[in-house]
């Protein structure tokens, strides 16, 4: 067989091809179904590894709780006391929400059990449990741990231990255990529920082991504290080192089984899941086995193809190649010289497949050119609808006009609303020079852009080199290697001027077609442009009104709540969070109840606080619910409010709830009551003792001597000084609350200072004072009055509160640029859980002797606005014996100013 004949014999050709075409296809099919094998036992054997790790997630979750609880438990006073009431009271809660534990117990530092709950139907209290081996381990470590499978002497059940070792932290001394027992039939009946859930119908074991090899899970309870057999050493060995994996291994019998297995890190454990390979593996088989008969049976059809081929075809077709001839055919098309070169090859042949093509190439070329026209104006119609993304419009234009057009370079102009300039939005295969720093003026007149902006039609330069138009872009062109371009508008109402660029390498006129169906695709070009323009700006604003809306309602000082008609939180502001004491992250959808158990939670009294919010939200009540709860260990005193959301139909949407935050409010009450009771009662004292001796000095019926009247108007004059007093303080508070009280700073020499405070002081401290004042302190840059009444009150205090003669110490100290000085007495002392809470106003601290002192717990309250006045601090300073009141000022006239 020649040559020649092979050209001349297209059934030849055919057959040639064929079997190019099968060899590959088989031997590809053989490599994919040998991949594809591979895969699908890789995915049988990772589907099984996920069982195996998901059910050591469920293990790991359920000894974390263990462990958790555990430790909580060994946390409780009753339990480090070994106290029998409170531990059967905490036993019993434990177990009644924890259905997987069978006992709890506590064992001394002997291993003697003290106490276990239930403590039926056997009692095992006073026996010796030092032998166990998660005793002997618990003397080792402070941290919980989880003890090997073992049998309950008390209650005979296979269990697991959970044990908390308990240590004297103070003496180091080893106080013994508190244990909880796990049902290991607890763990099988899980595993049980998982096979039956995940593979009904197969035949999988799953197991667990602990650190000893043993069963601790096993859907057969008798198996359980067995040894694990009929499995691989190297299995174990694995798994127990915290290995994850598979592996195929034969029994005993020669069956092969698929194992994976993986660990549970928290116990020590290894799941290992067992299950034949055959059952296994049979899709991968099944899939061999159609793999084997397609390729056969495409070996077959494709014979029996080229038979009825040369039959049903490749004859007819000689008798079609004849007629065409007879025909003749038009000329061929000149209008592209790559199709033309295309057409004389194909023309070319000797063949009747050549002497069809020679006369269908031009209908189905002019097909073809039109189908893909039609194909990208469609797919432009689709991008209107298909994003509203304006960047990504752009680019899918341009990708269209690079496959309709044939062009490798393409962009799209705006005019840019900031600027005023026409800029590049997109391109394709121009630099990034190009985009940079083309910026056209809308007046310019040359511009290819701005002309067919401004007509409204398509502009074109069919060679950059010779236009005279377009001789100040020319070296523009050169650097990005273009010799033509048209420009088309896009014409928008809505969004910016717009234009299309298409640049070709070579010199080129496009044809009225071309022009007409560029700007068809214009049109829809520009209608994708528009959509998406006012995309931007409307989700722009409302971007911007749901920022603000947000921040507003974020800003609150109230917590606000929006929740729909099925109880789920829609909506909820941080200060409700904060209040509530819950992660905003973790709000969104949650149901109104677990809000409402977060509050409850905070208060006091939670049934009366969940009773008081139910209330309100389901009607029954019209007033506004009240009450109080701990935030950051402070009370604060809660408003709620609720009314239901209303749309433009007045259809109800939801409800809205708002919690007021009324503390300032409630603690302003207490304080004008406080106030209204302290000042009643101070100055009618003072006011009685002037009215008695006054009424006494008026009476006629009593002569008095000189020396009666003069004690007389010596009380009545101490008394006024008293009452001044008070009011005086009265001022210095509300100058201080109302954040008045200015400053006139002096130089003054800190000892006179004191004693003049000390002269003025009642009672006075007379003798009782001693100064210790360090070297280089002289003078001190504060307002002398004043400085002169904080230490008066710091002193008068001290003389009050303190033992009869005992010493009144003042030091001062230098630190730094700070002067820190120090009050101190010999009296019964402060309280640490009232130290702070004596600068508060009218607080009096009742200790001792105390009670029968005057005052109205205003001193240090005046105190502390004084010093934090000139930038200082005062504080109640740790002391054996007595109260030591220290205060800091700064020591130069830069700070003070």
């Amino acid at each position: 067989m020649n040559k020649f004949t092979i050209r001349r014999d297209l059934g030849i050709q055919i057959l040639t091809l064929y079997l190019f075409l099968v060899v590959p296809i088989i031997i590809a099919s053989l490599l994919v179904f040998r991949f594809a094998n591979q895969r699908l036992e890789d995915d049988v054997k990772a589907a099984d590894l996920a069982l195996a790790k998901s059910i050591a997630q469920e293990s790991e979750t359920t000894m974390r709780n263990s462990l958790i609880a555990i430790k909580k438990l060994g946390q409780n006073p009753s339990v480090l006391n070994a106290d029998t009431h409170g531990m059967e009271n905490l036993f019993a809660d434990v177990l009644a929400v924890r259905p997987d534990i069978t006992m709890i117990y506590r064992l001394d530092a002997n291993g003697i059990m003290l106490y276990h709950f239930p403590t039926g139907p056997t009692s095992t209290v006073g026996n010796d449990y030092s032998f166990r081996e998660h005793f002997q381990r618990a003397k080792l470590t402070t941290q919980p741990l989880i003890s090997k499978g073992k049998t309950s002497l008390t209650t005979n059940e296979a269990v697991t231990t959970a044990v908390m070792p308990l240590w004297d932290y103070r003496t180091g001394k080893f106080l013994g255990i508190v244990c909880i027992n796990i049902k290991l039939e607890y763990l099988s009946q899980l595993l049980s529920e998982i096979v039956s859930e995940f593979h009904p119908e197969e035949q999988l074991l799953v197991t667990i082991i602990d650190s000893s090899g043993n069963i601790i899970a096993h859907p057969e309870h008798e198996q359980l504290l067995m040894p694990l057999k009929d499995v691989n050493n190297q299995i174990i060995e694995n798994v127990l080192l915290g290995k994850s994996g598979s592996m195929i291994s034969k029994d005993e019998d020669g069956n092969k089984y698929l194992y994976s297995y993986t660990p549970v890190y928290s116990a020590g454990w290894g799941v290992i899941i067992k299950r034949p390979a055959k059952e296994a593996f049979a899709t991968p088989n099944a899939f061999n086995r159609v793999m084997i008969g397609t390729i056969s049976v495409f070996v077959i059809i494709g014979l029996f193809f080229w038979l009825s081929l040369s039959r049903q075809v490749i004859r007819p077709l000689e008798h079609l190649a004849n007629i065409s001839e007879r025909i003749g055919i038009s000329d061929i098309s000149q209008d592209n010289d790559r199709d033309k070169e295309t057409l004389n090859r194909l023309s070319g042949r000797t063949d009747q497949i050549g002497n069809l093509i020679r006369s269908l190439q031009r209908m189905e070329n002019a097909i073809e050119a039109r189908l893909n026209e039609l194909s990208t104006l469609l797919e432009t119609s689709a991008s209107v609808v298909s994003t509203l993304n304006l960047q990504t419009v752009f680019d899918r234009i341009l990708e269209q006009v690079e496959r309709l057009f044939d062009v490798s370079k393409s962009a799209v102009v705006a005019l840019d609303e900031k600027t005023n300039k026409f800029l590049v939005k997109a391109s394709r295969g121009l630099s990034d020079v190009y985009n940079d720093h083309l910026s056209i003026d809308p007046n310019e007149p040359q511009s290819i852009i701005m002309r067919a902006i401004r007509s409204g039609y398509a502009i074109q330069i069919s060679d950059t080199e010779t236009d005279p138009t377009y001789a100040a872009m020319r070296p523009i062109a050169r650097a990005e290697g273009y010799r033509s371009v048209i420009a088309v508008p896009l014409k928008t109402q809505h969004a910016p001027p717009a234009a299309l660029l298409i640049f070709r390498e070579k010199p080129h006129l496009f044809s009225k077609r071309e022009i007409s169906l560029l700007t068809n695709f214009a049109n829809h070009a520009a209608m994708a442009f528009e959509n998406a323009t006012l995309y931007a700006r409307s989700d722009m604003k409302l971007q911007e009104q749901t920022r603000r809306l947000e921040a507003l309602i974020q800003s609150l000082n109230d917590g606000l709540i929006l929740e729909n008609f099925s109880g789920k939180v829609i909506y909820a502001n941080k200060k409700v969070c904060e209040m509530a004491g819950i992660d905003p992250d973790t709000t969104l959808n949650v149901s109104i109840e677990f809000i409402l158990k977060s509050f409850a939670s905070r208060s006091n009294d939670p049934e009366e606080t969940r009773e008081l919010i139910e209330k309100k939200l389901l009607g029954s009540s019209t007033e506004p619910a009240e009450f109080s709860i701990r935030i950051n260990k402070k009370q604060h005193y809660i408003r709620l409010d609720s009314f239901m959301v209303m749309d433009a139909k007045n259809i109800p949407i939801g409800r809205v709830q708002i919690y007021h935050d009324i503390t300032t409010d409630k603690e302003l009450d207490q304080m004008k009551s406080s106030l209204i009771s302290t000042v009643s009662h101070e100055l009618r004292t003072p006011l009685a003792t002037i009215k008695g001796y006054a009424s006494t000095l008026l009476a006629n019926d009593v002569e008095w001597d000189k020396e009666s009247q003069n004690e007389f108007l010596r009380i009545i004059s101490d008394e006024t000084d008293r009452l001044s007093s008070i009011v005086s303080d009265l001022l210095d508070l509300s100058k201080i609350e109302a954040g008045t009280s200015a400053l006139s700073k002096t130089k003054c020499d800190l000892r006179q200072l004191i004693l003049n405070a000390s002269k003025v002081c009642h009672p006075n401290p007379q003798d009782r004072l001693s100064l210790k004042i360090q070297e280089g302190i002289s003078q001190v840059y504060v307002d002398r009055g004043k400085m002169e009444t904080v230490l008066r009150n710091l002193i008068e205090n001290a003389v009050k509160y303190s033992w009869k003669s005992s010493p009144i110490i003042i030091t001062a100290e230098k630190n730094s640029d700070t002067v820190i000085i120090k009050v101190k007495d010999q009296g019964p002392g402060i309280p640490k859980k009232h130290q702070r809470d004596i600068f508060r106003s009218f607080y009096r601290l009742k200790i001792g002797n105390s009670s029968d002192k005057q005052g109205m717990g205003l001193g240090l309250a005046i105190c502390e606005g004084f010093v934090k006045a000139h930038g200082g601090n005062i504080w109640v300073e740790p002391s054996e014996t007595g109260t030591c009141i220290a205060f800091s000022i700064p020591n130069n006239e830069a700070n003070n100013s």
